[in-house]
């Protein structure tokens, strides 16, 4: 659809045949992820920030992309590059002449302008991010490098992204990775044009978002007993964790920080499952009364929310009020894995809902139970997104589905005509081993190398009627075996780059040869963002 819509297409895909025959042409640039169109020109030429160079806005609707790029670029390269309306040549915002997909642009480099064309903000962000990975890794870098000459070459792109959710999942509940780490994982996911965190904020083992009409869940729910061992997760280190948390205040500089560079963040409020932090400060919620502390072994755990009590829907939908208020996203995150129906199967309540709702069993009281939430959601111009077991009872109406577990839940969902956010564990869990020898880091079960990550494709046995269910593509880095920031960027990069290469870049384009050489200069860009990524075999 995209190359029927943009007539600079056909002049590109022609001028990069002939430019890939030319014997004096240039190398590709080492861009992630690929563009969808990129053609250089037969002979080399480049354009070079100067103290002459002006940021132009020639369209007032990117303004805030074009000082957000000033901002950046002056604070590394000490010139001026004053933002201005008019003028010729500097780097250019500008709307496109062309009716550009959601987050599409256009990229023109030649020696006297750099031209970004988009339709939206965010596309003209992307176009920024380009150009960025056109210029020295140094670019990067949080402060003033000196002696660069900052140049980038000529070229024409014309891009847009494949699917809309391009995510990570962050868990910060088993161990609390801090504001100072979220924000890192940020700035290099916008790098990458990843677009959404999936901020993983309470289960069994801890409560880290404050709800401020209920305080004990953070005195009560946001510190453990102890934490599994490293390396012995059956034994209790004997160390108390916690009370980690966040507070609104927190909550609200991350996500305005996440929203300047077109990220959005998606929470997630486990429900029913994953609960004993919530259960531990208020225990009546449950089937049994209690008592409870948070969990300190991963692992599932059989407590969970009573659905045959009626004071745990408005006590949760009082929870939801917040976070809607903190989090300004469409989708929220209700969990819905791994809940176990032990308690609600002898639950003398949780029984007569199920025959008083007319219900099978407990599966389809979880399904009624989610359907609750997902109307109250509906009902803010909000929708629920859960994880795969929300399909086993029957799928709630209006819910999007995230496929953990293999791609199967995901197919199913897309066939009933369902949003799916593809997040398989065989390739997209990062907390899982990645092949490296020596490997100085814990990791979960299985082995998922980076050449693994990058075979992935979200439509895989799906019909291509079907394809536009599949709304994105997500990596999730679990951390009963991420310990700190620098163990999470270790496990997020570079597999995070390969998924944002599948969610970004469309599948007839991707290749593992021109990714495994663009991620050479990858590696450059992200030890400058000081991101701790790990080595992989980039044999072509």
């Amino acid at each position: 659809m995209f190359i029927r819509h943009c007539s600079l297409f056909a002049t590109l895909v022609l001028t990069l045949s002939v430019a890939s025959v030319a014997p004096a042409a240039p190398q590709l640039p080492a861009l992630v992820p690929q563009p969808a169109h990129l053609a250089i020109p037969e002979a080399a030429s480049a354009f070079t920030l100067t103290a002459d160079t002006a940021i132009v806005v020639v369209d007032s609707a990117f303004t805030r992309e074009a000082e957000f790029a000033a901002k950046e670029l002056r604070l590394v390269t000490g010139l001026p590059l004053p933002v201005v309306q008019e003028g010729e040549g500097g780097i250019r915002f500008e709307r496109s002449t062309e009716a550009l997909p959601r987050e599409g642009y256009t990229l023109t480099v030649s020696e006297t302008a750099v031209t970004i064309a988009a339709s939206d903000p965010a596309g003209a962000f992307y176009g920024y991010q380009t150009v960025r990975q056109l210029l020295p890794p140094q670019v990067y870098a949080k402060r003033l490098q000196e002696g660069i000459v900052w140049e980038m070459p000529a070229c024409t792109i014309a891009d847009a992204p494949r699917l809309a959710w391009r995510g990570l999942m962050v868990d910060d509940v088993r161990h609390f990775i801090g504001g100072d780490g979220i924000r890192q994982m940020i700035d290099v996911m916008a790098a990458h044009k990843m677009n959404t965190l999936h901020w993983h904020l309470t289960d069994d083992q801890g409560w880290r978002i404050e709800i401020r009409k209920y305080p004990e869940l953070i005195t009560k729910g946001a510190i453990r007993d102890n934490s599994a061992k490293p390396r012995d997760r059956w034994r209790p280190d004997g160390k108390p964790y916690g009370p980690y948390f966040y507070t609104q205040a927190e909550i609200r500089a991350i996500v305005a920080y996440a929203a300047e560079r077109h990220i959005t963040i998606v929470p997630e409020i486990e429900m029913p499952g994953h609960a004993l932090a919530l259960l531990s400060a208020f225990p009546e919620l449950s089937c049994t009364g209690g008592p409870f502390k948070p969990r300190w072994l991963w692992g599932v755990e059989p407590d969970i929310l009573c659905a045959g009590n009626d004071a745990v829907f408005p006590f949760m939908k009082d929870i939801l009020d917040e976070v809607m208020l903190l989090f300004p996203s469409k989708f929220i995150h209700l969990g819905g894995d791994e809940a176990p129906k032990d308690r609600w199967n002898v639950c003398e309540k949780c029984q007569k809902r199920i025959q008083e709702k007319g219900l099978r069993n407990s599966h389809h009281l979880q399904t009624w139970f989610i359907q609750q939430f997902a109307d109250y959601l509906e009902a803010n111009d909000r929708h629920l997104i859960g994880w795969d077991e929300i399909l086993e009872g029957g799928l709630p109406s209006g819910a999007a589905v995230m496929s953990w577990r293999g791609m199967k839940g995901g197919i199913a969902a897309a066939k009933m005509g369902h949003p799916v956010v593809m997040a398989p564990n065989d390739f997209c869990y990062l907390d899982y081993g990645q092949g490296i020898e020596n490997d100085p880091y814990e990791y979960n079960i299985a082995n998922v190398p980076l050449r693994k990550v990058y075979t992935m494709n979200p439509t895989d046995g799906i019909p291509e009627m079907m394809h536009r269910y599949i709304i994105g593509v997500q990596g999730n880095l679990w951390s009963e075996y991420i310990w700190d920031a620098a163990d999470q960027q270790w496990k997020a990069w570079p597999r995070a780059a390969a998924i944002a290469e599948i969610g970004w870049t469309p599948q007839d384009k991707r290749q593992w040869k021109t990714f495994a050489e663009a991620m050479e200069r990858d590696y450059q860009r992200l030890k400058v963002l000081g991101i701790n990524a790990a080595p992989a075999d980039l044999t072509p």
